[in-house]
């Protein structure tokens, strides 16, 4: 069987020299991969949450897709589609919604972030802040749990995402009694390469220093130019060591250029002629896939007959039949057919009470506790090891009396017999 991996592309704007190598590069090498089944979608419905210029919205779509395809991404080897040309995703998010804690909502990043905002500015906690930027993860989860994706790349500040996703689909799962989703796993490559700068920063947009992947040769000779360079002069020895200039010949250079590119360094090359270098590698690299860009672009209805016709393909399979069946499972049935069939019982077991364990960010090890809803009960500290975290779950597991509850490693977020109650049910269910 094969694994499907799922990646979401936010239309916004033609990418640059960074996305290609960070991300777009890779993600294309690994769709390639033996018994990998690759799923990139366009995602217009969530770039809706930020943009409403539907000009822009239509425009950046047509150039994001037109730069995946530029740079390599076999249609036909692959699914690539439009989110909104799958209608039973917003269905899914529907019936999702309905057994998602809205406690799991609050904790959201973008939305904690946008209340935290909120507060330090001394305005209403939910000031500006719309329904679709709260739904945003259910929406998400719906976008992997439709096809039952296996594994989804993400940045580490998204894998709170996948791990909603994955509360919601268990959810659902247990509710109507049956395994229709897939739980998915958050694939976080810790070594992506980033690529600096005209300014020497990280590139991004934000920072107003990109070089746009798709400029033309004089473009990206002036964009070149503009890199910043110390003041050594011809003659002397240079470093290659957090040089943009050279950081960004090595992301496009042979091995063996960019040994004789860091000879040239050493042997004190001028800053001038290590800019012509750098255009022609650069260039050389780019131009097949500029020319392929520029021929897209000037036919946008071919690449709307393409999405179209793959997410056709895509409801048939797999969209269409999941949802015929989720449909059922809910009671959203043909009313004539009441007393036909016996009617499936849903769980008749109560969701009980689930400690969920996470590493965050800053390396550390967390537990948290909810309810049979998803509503937070008891919230930990950061552990340095998965151990430590589990020993103290285990501990708690036996709780009988609040002052087990004690301790500057948890924070309790209801009364304390609540949380002696949840643990009962756990015991009980055991």
């Amino acid at each position: 069987m094969s694994t499907r991996v799922l990646t979401g592309i936010t239309p916004s704007g033609t990418p640059h020299l960074g996305n290609y190598v960070g991300a777009i590069r890779p993600a294309i090498a690994a769709s390639q991969a033996e018994g990998i089944e690759s799923f990139f979608f366009l995602a217009d419905l969530h770039s809706l949450i930020k943009d409403q210029q539907p000009d822009r919205t239509q425009r950046s779509t047509l150039e994001i897709a037109a730069s995946w395809l530029a740079c390599g991404l076999d249609p036909e080897q692959v699914w690539f589609y439009r989110q909104s040309d799958i209608p039973e995703t917003t269905e899914l998010m529907w019936l999702l919604t309905c057994v998602a804690g809205k406690g799991i909502l609050n904790r959201a990043h973008a939305y904690k972030a946008a209340v935290d905002k909120n507060r330090a500015e001394q305005l209403d906690d939910d000031a500006g802040v719309t329904a679709g930027l709260f739904m945003y993860p259910v929406l998400m989860a719906a976008d992997i749990l439709i096809f039952n994706a296996h594994k989804v790349p993400v940045g580490r500040d998204q894998v709170q995402h996948i791990e909603m996703a994955r509360d919601f689909g268990q959810r659902f799962n247990h509710v109507y009694g049956q395994e229709f989703f897939t739980l998915p796993e958050a694939v976080v490559d810790e070594n992506v390469a980033t690529l600096a700068g005209l300014d020497g920063r990280k590139m991004s947009k934000s920072y107003h220093n990109t070089i746009p992947l798709f400029s033309s040769r004089d473009e990206l000779k002036k964009l070149i130019a503009q890199i910043v360079t110390d003041s050594r002069a011809p003659g002397e020895p240079k470093d290659t060591e957090g040089s943009a200039l050279f950081q960004l010949y090595q992301a496009f250079a042979t091995p063996a250029q960019t040994a004789a590119f860091a000879q040239a360094f050493a042997d004190g090359i001028g800053w001038g002629e290590a800019k012509a270098q750098l255009l022609e590698v650069v260039d050389g690299h780019l131009a097949p896939m500029r020319e392929r860009y520029n021929a897209l672009m000037a036919e946008p209805e071919k690449i709307e007959a393409l999405l179209r016709r793959r997410g056709a393909q895509l409801r048939e399979r797999f969209a269409i039949p999941l949802l015929r069946q989720l449909r059922d499972a809910v009671g959203l049935r043909d009313l004539s057919s009441v007393g036909d069939k016996p009617q499936q019982k849903a769980a008749s077991k109560a969701v009980l009470p689930s400690f969920k364990q996470y590493r965050e960010a800053d390396g550390q090890f967390y537990f948290k506790l909810l309810d049979g809803q998803g509503d937070l009960l008891l919230q930990s500290s950061g552990y340095p090891a998965p151990r430590d975290a589990g020993q103290r779950i285990a501990g708690l597991k036996q709780a009988a009396e609040a002052s087990a509850l004690d301790g500057a490693d948890l924070q309790l977020q209801v009364p304390a017999e609540q949380v002696l109650e949840a643990l009962a049910l756990m015991r009980e269910a055991d």
